[in-house]
């Protein structure tokens, strides 16, 4: 069976340590410099990502999972010692020979991202709205500010005003929700290098009124993590109790900032 070579990422060489780790499958992690740039590689079957069986052996989340978590696990060790650019799963190289000339060619383009992301990290923001929430506690300020109004009028009355209210609050709700999030989103990208929109991937879990409405990547200086933080912990003290909420995690290495290379890894 043939043998590719799988890239991790490419790092600060400089600054990583001897990879004693296993990559995928249990094979042996190791490096390959260029000037100051590292790749971090292994090997594995080239039938495992090419050939007639692979694709269906690409959609199972069986085979996938555990290889993409190890993929995962091996930048984000890189990333404890160096900045990092990190591939994409399943990037593979027909020979050292064949990563040397992609390295080659975009070796300027590489070392201006490592030196941006130097002492930087990804943190991603997700939204959560509960329309429910929402929808009650703005009714219920509606209602409040209208109190004199309703207690004046009789109940039949009093029914199709309520009606007319929570029928507003309806059609106001995107707009808030919007207002709220361009705000959100001015403040967190005032702290950070960068920021992204990543693809809502699940709007709304199914039986739950929750869905995701904005899905957010902030490349973070590590001097300002603390003060991105406390914004978003802001933000959520805020706007929780109206059923909308900033879920935050990190740091991650920069996947959301990574460049498009100029050829491709497999020849």
């Amino acid at each position: 069976m043939g043998k590719a070579i799988y890239l991790f990422c490419f790092a600060r060489g400089s600054l990583l340590p001897e990879l004693q780790m296993a990559g995928l499958d249990d094979a042996p992690v190791f490096k390959e410099d260029l000037s100051n740039v590292t790749a971090v590689l292994c090997e594995v079957p080239i039938d495992d990502f090419s050939g007639p069986s692979a694709e269906t052996r690409l959609q199972d989340l069986a085979w996938v999972g555990p290889r993409a978590v190890r993929h995962g696990e091996v930048i984000e060790y890189a990333t404890q010692h160096a900045p990092v650019l990190p591939a994409r799963f399943g990037t593979l190289f027909s020979s050292i020979d064949s990563l040397r000339r992609l390295l080659k060619s975009n070796l300027a383009q590489i070392n201006d991202f490592l030196d941006w992301v130097t002492d930087k990290d990804e943190w991603a923001v997700k939204v959560l709205l509960s329309r429910a929430e929402v929808r009650d506690r703005l009714v219920s300020e509606k209602f409040a500010d209208q109190s004199e109004v309703l207690a004046s009028l009789s109940q039949g009355m009093r029914y199709f005003k309520e009606q007319q209210i929570k029928a507003a609050v309806e059609k106001e709700i995107g707009s808030w929700m919007k207002a709220i999030l361009k705000a959100a989103s001015i403040e967190f990208t005032e702290r950070s290098a960068d920021w992204h929109r990543r693809e809502i991937v699940f709007q709304a879990q199914e039986g739950s009124e929750v869905e995701t409405v904005a899905n957010w990547a902030f490349l973070v200086d590590r001097t300002n993590e603390e003060d991105f933080k406390g914004r978003v912990q802001k933000a959520n003290a805020e706007h929780n109790s109206y059923g909308l909420s900033f879920e935050l995690s990190g740091p991650w290495p920069p996947y959301s900032f990574t460049p498009v290379l100029e050829m491709e890894a497999q020849e």
